[in-house]
């Protein structure tokens, strides 16, 4: 919707609001901390004008706030804005796709529910290059390289840099959607298996992105056995938490504009009881790896 605040505003003022009233503190008082007038800090609280990192320390700390929950309210906030890479990329991302990259590089756990392919952390170059080719959003093959750019940087940054945890639930379908062919879909499958299998990701599949960081994963897969689920009237969702702030998310739903970003509480609340049900009729890792190498040998005829 035109003129609405960015998620990461809208998550920062909601919790900001929540601190000062906890207090008992009004929007004057706010005010005299940061030394401005309270429509300023009214305007942060309903996420309509950002804040500086100094100012977001100084009510922090004037609040009260723990300094790992204030670390993590920082990097909610302010990451991102170090490198900027994402700028680069303005033709395949459009705002509410930057908007969640940022917050993606400041979650300490990211949850993920696909049910048409294999999420983007976990893509190997081959695949991507593949759903680039078919995907009607790109026009050009520019707009395809930088697609695979845009989802390379989020894996060298979140998986190998940041290292979060990732809980991902499959279906059955992800994986039988062939996509390229049956060697990228082999190597893809394999991949998987592994992560399932191990539950760790060890650097990345591209061999010039270092191995920094060994991102722990739960992969399990919904088989088409498990029947009506949860999700079954919605699409493909991602979850973004922070440390040290459990009261607080954002869910990613995906869409051909780039998706929307909704971080109320009831909301938030909603789809972590979602992914919950998914995760429990889902398939363990252990017997998720088993029927990833079954799909596996179906490509090798």
């Amino acid at each position: 919707m035109p003129g609405t605040p960015p998620v990461r505003r809208r998550l920062l003022g909601t919790a900001l609001r929540e601190y000062r009233e906890s207090l008992g503190f009004n929007l004057d008082e706010a005010a005299r901390i940061l030394d401005c007038d309270r429509s300023k800090i009214s305007r942060i609280e309903t996420g309509e004008r950002g804040i500086r990192t100094q100012e977001l320390q100084d009510l922090l700390t004037e609040y009260g706030v723990p300094a790992a929950e204030q670390e993590a309210l920082l990097a909610v906030a302010h990451r991102g804005r170090d490198s900027g890479w994402w700028l680069d990329y303005r033709d395949v991302l459009p705002p509410a796709a930057r908007d969640f990259v940022i917050m993606e590089i400041a979650a300490t756990e990211i949850a993920c529910y696909e049910a048409n392919q294999v999420p983007d952390l976990l893509q190997t170059p081959d695949y991507m290059r593949a759903v680039a080719a078919a995907d009607a959003r790109y026009t050009s093959a520019e707009q395809r390289a930088h697609a695979m750019e845009v989802k390379l940087n989020r894996q060298r940054i979140v998986v190998a840099g940041r290292a979060p945890h990732l809980d991902v639930v499959l279906t059955e379908g992800a994986l039988r959607q062939a996509v390229g062919p049956p060697r990228v879909m082999r190597e893809q499958l394999g991949r998987l298996a592994a992560l399932a299998e191990t539950g760790y990701a060890d650097g990345l599949p591209d061999r010039d992105i270092p191995e920094t960081g060994r991102s722990s994963v739960s992969l399990r897969v919904l088989p088409f056995a498990a029947g009506a689920h949860a999700a079954a009237g919605c699409g493909s969702m991602t979850l973004l938490r922070f440390a040290q702030t459990p009261e607080i998310g954002v869910i990613h739903v995906a869409a051909l504009s780039g998706g929307i970003c909704l971080e109320g509480r009831e909301e938030v609340t909603r789809y972590l009881r979602t992914f919950a049900q998914l995760r429990s009729a889902a398939l363990p890792p252990s017997r998720s790896a088993q029927l990833i190498r079954g799909v596996v040998r179906g490509f090798n005829r």
